[in-house]
């Protein structure tokens, strides 16, 4: 009994040495590592970089921009003068042709026959005017003499005047026989494209009811679209200034294909809608723009001097409106409320939130906000 209490004590004992020392290595391990702690700084916080650009003055054009659609300047429908069998279409169906090529042609047999009657008509005239006015010369020589009554010689003398007149009337009846003829042959009033045919040949065609075709002239074409009566104002002061340059912009183009004149304002203003109609007029070589097509036209106006100009893509927006963000002092984000002006390219010009210089963030827009640190990289090149 006793030898197994000295046991228990020992055992005990060596447990509370084991327990001090495991105690006292926890112990040196915390300070090693408090006094590592101490030694290592803590990591820098990060700061975003972003990229920048200069706020600059710009003198850019100012537009109005509307929708529009193209009219033709002449538009007529083909149609005979002389009825007839429709004999031959020489242009085929949607053809450029120029004024006074040949589009179709009426069977000519009937309307020359008419023409060779009328002019031996006139062959007959002319044999009976001659002998008349060679007989009233005989009479006149004869009724000085006495040996010719006077009723006699004027006889003689309302023969030459029926003889005149009847040549008159037959001359009349040739020039209508040519002209019936040359109805034959159905020319292009103007250049322009033809559309398609309505009349089949061998179609027997009435005097200006039968419709063969329509003919429209392409170059130059007219542009109509209609200002708001608020926008009138700012048109007539430039148009008083001179000629108003027009831009064309077909659909999906983002640069003019072609420019006109303004050459035409209604003189009433629509009150159900509050435009005006005005036209422009466009050369239109190629034949790219087609009555009844709709576009996108841009008055130039007047230019701008001294605009603020700032990158596109640098506008943000928010239930405040437009913004952007600026380098601020310490290099942190400064937002600004932009007032936006007119568009140049790529640029857009700021009435009011920005001065001349200050450096306009331009990319990771959604990782900043005001207040935040940044740091401005480098600008490639300056904005123009």
């Amino acid at each position: 009994m006793r030898k197994w209490k000295i046991a228990l004590g020992t055992a005990v004992a060596l447990g509370a040495i084991s327990v001090a020392s495991v105690h006292f290595l926890d112990m040196a391990n915390l300070s090693l590592n408090a006094g590592t702690a101490a030694a290592t700084p803590a990591p820098a916080a990060f700061v975003m970089p972003v990229p920048v650009a200069s706020v600059v003055k710009k003198t850019i054009p100012i537009y109005l921009d509307y929708a529009a659609r193209i009219e033709a300047i002449r538009s007529v429908t083909l149609q005979a003068r002389v009825p007839g069998y429709l004999e031959e279409q020489t242009a085929e169906d949607g053809a450029d042709v120029r004024q006074g090529d040949l589009l179709y042609k009426i069977s000519p047999d009937d309307f020359q026959a008419a023409l060779d009657q009328a002019k031996a008509a006139v062959q007959r005239d002319q044999a009976s005017l001659d002998y008349a006015r060679s007989n009233l010369g005989r009479g006149s020589e004869l009724a000085k003499s006495g040996y010719l009554a006077k009723d006699g010689f004027d006889q003689r003398t309302s023969t030459l005047r029926q003889a005149e007149a009847s040549l008159a009337v037959n001359q009349a009846a040739v020039r209508t026989a040519e002209l019936n003829l040359s109805y034959a042959e159905i020319h292009a009033p103007f250049a322009g494209r033809v559309g398609r045919n309505q009349a089949s040949v061998g179609t027997l065609v009435s005097v200006a009811g039968t419709v063969l075709n329509t003919l429209v002239q392409l170059d130059p074409i007219y542009v109509t679209f209609n200002p708001s009566e608020t926008d009138l104002a700012e048109i007539e002061q430039a148009r008083a200034a001179g000629p108003i340059e027009v831009e064309v912009l077909l659909p999906g183009e983002t640069k003019a294909s072609q420019k006109g004149e303004l050459t035409f304002i209604d003189n009433t203003v629509d009150h159900s809608t509050g435009t005006i109609t005005a036209r422009a007029t466009i050369g239109n070589a190629k034949f790219s723009l087609l009555p009844g097509q709709y576009v996108r036209v841009r008055l130039h106006i007047r230019q701008q001097p001294d605009a603020l100009m700032v990158p596109q893509v640098a506008l943000g927006s928010s239930q405040l409106g437009k913004y952007v963000y600026v380098v601020g002092k310490g290099n942190t984000v400064d937002q600004r409320i932009v007032t936006l002006g007119a568009n140049s390219g790529d640029l857009v010009a700021v009435l009011t939130g920005v001065a001349e210089g200050d450096q306009v963030i331009t990319g990771n827009l959604q990782k900043i906000g005001p207040g935040m640190p940044i740091s401005p990289l480098p600008q490639e090149k300056p904005a123009s």
